[in-house]
């Protein structure tokens, strides 16, 4: 593929992924809330004006406007510019890793919730339920794609609904939920269906490894309390398993071959 036309096709991945990206901000601060994410126009969350066409071009507005709002001049949350720009590099580094294929696509939709997830969970302790709900929609029409190209796959993604959400259920039952959240099962459950049970596999056991690392760490350091959301460290572990997963796998079966 011409080295130009590669070029155009990142671009316009990253452009897109920062326009959705200025989407997620909307969701990340209106579904815990439980304001619409759809019918209630954009505006200023502390005097109300509602915001232009020009006020919302992503990452150009921010800077222009240098990180207040136009009419009352309250700062405005850095979020908005930092999640949009990390979801078009995360779309872009997908494509990277994962090649420009459907799966990509899903993929990038996937990691796009996955961000929402993490900032939501971060600050809530919950996962909203329509954002597990929307990686299962992703996960079906991974399936049903497969399906279609007769890529012989269905049980790889029938499996991975269940690989890790029973096990994590169990815990759940055992401990009266105090050993898991129900947004967790639910979340590793969808994702699975996405991605298969070896991906699922990978991403839960690096989730895990980043929790223990990164919040032992915090608890050290910033002396924050042992009760962790563990939403953004399975949202990583998913992350990683969706760009190198294919690749651990490999690399670990690679000591069981003669």
């Amino acid at each position: 593929m011409p080295i130009p036309y590669i070029i155009f096709i990142y671009a316009l991945v990253f452009i897109y992924g920062v326009v959705l990206g200025s989407f997620l901000n909307v969701c990340i601060y209106r579904i815990p809330s439980g304001e619409s994410i759809v019918t209630v126009p954009s505006h200023c969350m502390k005097c109300g004006y509602k915001l232009k066409w020009y006020d919302l071009v992503p990452l150009f507005s921010y800077l222009f406007l240098r990180g207040r709002c136009r009419q009352c001049k309250t700062k405005i949350s850095p979020q908005y510019f930092i999640v949009e720009l990390l979801n078009g590099v995360l779309w872009v580094l997908t494509f990277l890793f994962c090649g420009i294929a459907w799966q990509s696509i899903i993929y990038c939709l996937f990691i796009s919730v996955l961000v929402v997830i993490s900032v939501i969970d971060w600050r809530t302790f919950e996962i909203p339920l329509g954002l597990n709900i929307a990686i299962l929609v992703l996960g079906v029409a991974a399936t049903a794609l497969d399906l279609v190209l007769g890529l012989g796959r269905l049980p790889l993604h029938i499996i991975g609904f269940f690989a890790i959400s029973v096990p994590l259920l169990l815990i759940y039952l055992v401990t009266k939920g105090r050993g898991i959240g129900g947004g967790d099962i639910k979340l590793m459950a969808a994702a699975g269906l996405l991605v298969g049970w070896k991906l699922a596999i990978v991403g839960f056991i690096l989730g895990c490894l980043f929790a223990v690392v990164i919040h032992i760490a915090r608890m050290k350091i910033s002396k924050q309390d042992h009760v962790l959301a563990f939403g953004p460290y399975l949202s990583a572990g998913l992350l990683f398993a969706v760009w190198f997963g294919d690749r651990i796998v490999s690399w670990y079966l690679s000591f069981f071959s003669f």
